[in-house]
Order: structure tokens, then sequence, then C-alpha cells
């Protein structure tokens, strides 16, 4: 198979990042890749999907794995995966070797590991430069599920239709469950026993995708290609108020609090590795309205937006990431991109010792009460409705190809691939197409 047969096939089946911003896997597929890393790492507390998946079909993502490096002609396909996860490691040891230039690479159980610019250099060596690409330095990073999707648009040309979510917090029966895309989170949730009696619905809210990077949602939102998870959490839980809290109330809290006591940036996982991004820098220029410093409002653009600084370093409680995001909007909006040909600094020396250790880290966001196993059951559940977002992806959304009143079956391509960076959209469910507008289409079941 060549690249270009496989970059087709990828992209015809709606396969991008399952996670994270969801970049089409089909642009990964290139042959400047001397090494490609299956990620295993897990980075955001309390997720279990992605070790749960490999250790249940290990020799179906393996073969599929090393179907892409074959197809790029890859050197090496290194399998990072932390060393706690015990049985996703056995399972591994047990097909690894029948694959040449194939290995398993053991990480420590910090944070964020499954960041793809510390990920490469733990199981590499290589720093990639600030706002560059993998690729650049002969990389390409998949995740798990992702390489999943790769095998079973390989065998049998299934495309994306589902995704594994795990369903963690003040539910009854936490769990990971596979659900249809489109799926609204309430009806996710349920399928985890629902949510605690003790709670009235209102007092409670949806943090999706994790607790360090993800955003508050609402039950009415839709599972997508990139939701990995939701945690239900009280709305008085530290994490809700702090996505809770206006910008502007976190200025004047820097303004008024922040000691420049350089933590944020000691412990910026990128900046250890040399990447010119200084938190503390920024919080100072900020807060005193100082406009000269050019270069800690332009350095935001390398921030991965990982939270350490806010939710872990900080021990005034303050906002970093939150305003950093803020002001890159600002930048963005502006007009304003990224510097580039920036050269990293060399990795810190005590970049070791700077790690976020992930049990420390759970505690201190007041999470290891919801620590469980969130078993997974991998069977697609049943949906009387979905809503489909034409927009999942990072690039141009898809574009509508079907009618209203319209019968669809699963699987069915409901939305093509608009030009440019972008991949289809395929029917979850068999039904009718009752409402659709330029956000999603809405399918009903038979």
């Amino acid at each position: 198979m060549t690249a270009e047969q496989l970059s087709r096939i990828l992209k015809e089946n709606g396969i991008v990042g399952a996670g994270g911003a969801g970049f089409p896997t089909y642009a990964k597929i290139d042959q400047r890749a001397e090494t490609i890393l299956l990620n295993c790492a897990e980075c955001e507390p309390l997720l279990r999907l992605h070790r749960q998946l490999l250790c249940l079909h290990t020799q179906q993502i393996l073969d599929a794995f090393a179907q892409i490096a074959a197809t790029v002609g890859a050197k090496e396909a290194i399998i990072g995966v932390k060393a706690e996860y015990q049985e996703t490691v056995e399972a591994l040891k047990q097909y690894v070797p029948r694959y040449p230039n194939m290995r398993i690479h053991l990480l420590q159980s910090a944070y964020p590991m499954g960041d793809e610019v510390v990920l490469i250099y733990e199981a590499t060596g290589k720093v990639i430069s600030p706002g560059g690409l993998p690729i650049e330095a002969g990389v390409a990073v998949f995740n798990v599920e992702t390489v999943y999707n790769v095998s079973r648009a390989l065998n049998g040309g299934h495309p994306v239709t589902d995704k594994l979510v795990s369903v963690v917090g003040e539910v009854k029966s936490p769990r990971t469950v596979r659900v249809p895309l489109g799926l609204s989170l309430g009806e996710t949730v349920a399928l985890a026993g629902g949510e605690k009696e003790e709670f009235a619905p209102e007092e409670l809210s949806y943090l999706v995708g994790g607790p360090m990077m993800g955003r508050l949602g609402s039950r009415q939102d839709a599972v997508t290609k990139t939701t990995n998870a939701i945690l239900v959490l009280p709305k008085g839980h530290p994490l809700i108020q702090k996505r809770l809290m206006p910008a502007s109330v976190g200025m004047k809290r820097a303004a008024s609090a922040c000691c420049q006591c350089e933590t944020c940036t000691d412990l910026c996982p990128r900046h250890n590795l040399g990447h010119p991004i200084e938190p503390h820098r920024f919080m100072r220029a900020m807060s005193s309205h100082d406009s000269k410093d050019t270069a800690a409002y332009q350095n935001l653009f390398f921030c991965s937006g990982c939270g350490v600084c806010e939710l872990f370093a900080c021990p005034q409680g303050l906002s970093p990431r939150t305003l950093i995001a803020e002001c890159k909007d600002g930048l963005k909006r502006a007009g304003l991109k990224a510097p580039s040909g920036v050269a990293p600094s060399p990795v810190t020396e005590a970049r070791e010792y700077r790690k976020v250790p992930e049990m420390r880290l759970t505690a201190r966001l007041g999470l290891s009460a919801y620590e469980s196993k969130a078993l997974l059951d991998d069977n697609v559940q049943q949906a009387k409705r979905v809503k489909e977002p034409l927009s999942q992806h990072i690039g141009a959304p898809a574009q509508c190809i079907v009618s209203r009143g319209e019968r669809v079956e699963a699987g069915q391509v409901i939305a093509q691939a608009a030009q440019g960076l972008s991949v289809p959209v395929h029917a979850s469910i068999s039904g009718v197409v009752t409402d659709m507008d330029q956000s999603g289409i809405e399918i009903t079941a038979d």
C-alpha cells in the first residue's frame, strides 16, 4: 500500500485524532516520518480508555500501527505507555516481538506525559522546535483510539461512527462506554448509571475532555470524535469554579497577588524543554499593562494549555493558563501569528525533578475520591436520536449533503469533506434526517 492510498482511506473514513484538537489523520501519513509513536500515556487524570482499548485489542491495534510504519517507511515504531499500566504492558509484551523495529517505551506517571512534544522527547530524545510540527523532526504521533479506527478502516472499511468515553465523577457506576457520535452528554452519563441522587441536576456540572484541559459542557452537547471523557462534578468544586471565573476577575487577582515567584515557569513542561514560554513574565507584563515587553506576549503562542501553571504550580491560586488563552485569542483576532524560526534553548537540567506526579496532581485537584476502574463496555450503545456536528476536527467543517426527511444508513456519508484540511462525517445510526443547521445534522432512529 502506498502512502497516498492509505491517506485516501483514512480521509474517506473520517479518521481524526481521537482526543485533543482532532487533527485529520490522513495529513500525518508522511514519508518524512522516520519514527512513529503510539501514544498510550493517558494524559489526563481519571481517564482510562486508551489503556483499556490497547489491552483489549492489542494485536488489532499493533497490526495497524505496523501497517502505518511500513507505508511511510519508518525506521522504528515506538509504543509510549506508562509503566503503571501493568495489564496493558503485559499484553503488549506478548505481541511486540512479532513486529520488526517495534519497541515499548515505559513512561513515568507524570503529567502531561501525553503532550506529544513531551512524549517525543521522552521516547526519542528529540526536542521539537517551538511552534514546529513533529514531522519536521521526522516523527509522527498517533493515539491508541486513532490507530484502532485506522484498523477498522483497513479491515472492513468501517468509518468513524462511534467514540469511547470515560464517564466518571458523581455518577452511580463509573465506566468507559462506546456511544454513537452525536449522542448527548446527558444520555452518555445515563449509561454510567446517571448522576448520583444526592445531587439535584442543577447542582452538577459536566467537565468534558478531562480535568486539566477540558471545557464546561451541558447535558445537550453532543459527543464528537474528540470527546474522551465526561467528568461530573458539583458546581462548587474548585475545578468548576475556576472555569466559571471571568477573565476580568482573574486579571485583577493577578495584579494584586502575583508575587513573581516564577513557580509557574519553573514547572512549565514546554519551558523545561527549551521553549520560550514564561508564564510569570506574561503575568507581570499583563498585570502592569506593560506593552513594551513584546516577547512576553508573542511567546504565548508556544503554550500548550496543559494547565500545570494554573492548577498545580501557582501558590496563590491564580489563573495564568486562562489569561494566556484569553490573550492568545486576542492576538489571533488581531491577525498575529506565532514567531517562526525560533530555536529551543537547552533542556533544563532540573527538568527531571520538575515533573508533576500524577497521583499528587489528582489529589491537588480534589479528585482522589473519583479514582475508579471505570471498566470498559466495548459494545456500541443504542441511540434513539443523535445530532452530529459538522465540525469535529481541526480544519474546515464538513459540508452537509443530505436533506430533511431523507433516510440514511449507519456509516453513510452525510457531510462531505470541504476544501482544504477536512474529513467527512458519517451517519452514526440508521434513521431519518429530522433536522439540520450549520451546527450539525440530527438523525432519529427508525
